[in-house]
């Protein structure tokens, strides 16, 4: 594959992986409805079989633990601005990065309670949303091929 269209493609598919990743953190780190509502369920859950120290911990830190973790992922995503030089490894981190937060989501959305179309409740009105499990999926998928496109020959 042409190496300007290798370049093109990684430089896409890390800016849409961190505007997914940013753009969820006011939210994580601000106690918004639907992540205390994500995490609360999925730490329910995890009472059941680790605990419920486990569970209660994952309910409270789950967001910022999970956001901490997207936000180092966009930086590493993003550094090849500056650090040209190291794009194609940044990128291949990067791409790792993403592909293992988001197999995580993907995992949750599928084997617990939570569902593929997350259902929660603010100010009485009910909401659903498939969104996140698909911009999950959609980076589960982006970030494999990221790391295709940049690993070494």
């Amino acid at each position: 594959m042409n190496n300007i269209i290798k370049i093109t493609a990684s430089w896409m598919i890390a800016l849409w992986s961190s505007y997914v990743f940013l753009g969820s953190l006011p939210y994580k780190f601000n106690g918004a409805a639907e992540p205390l509502h994500i995490f609360g369920t999925l730490g329910a859950w995890m009472s059941g079989f680790l605990g419920g120290t486990v569970g209660e911990l994952f309910t409270q830190y789950g967001a910022y633990i999970v956001g901490g973790f997207e936000l180092l992922t966009s930086l590493v995503l993003l550094a090849p601005i500056v650090l040209w030089s190291k794009r194609q490894k940044l990128h291949c981190i990067g791409g790792l990065m993403s592909a293992a937060v988001m197999s995580g989501a993907i995992f949750f959305h599928l084997f617990t309670p939570l569902g593929w179309v997350v259902k929660w409740s603010e100010n009485g009105q009910i909401h659903t949303d498939a969104g996140l499990a698909n911009a999950a999926l959609s980076i589960l998928v982006l970030g494999v091929v990221m790391v295709v496109l940049n690993k070494k020959s």
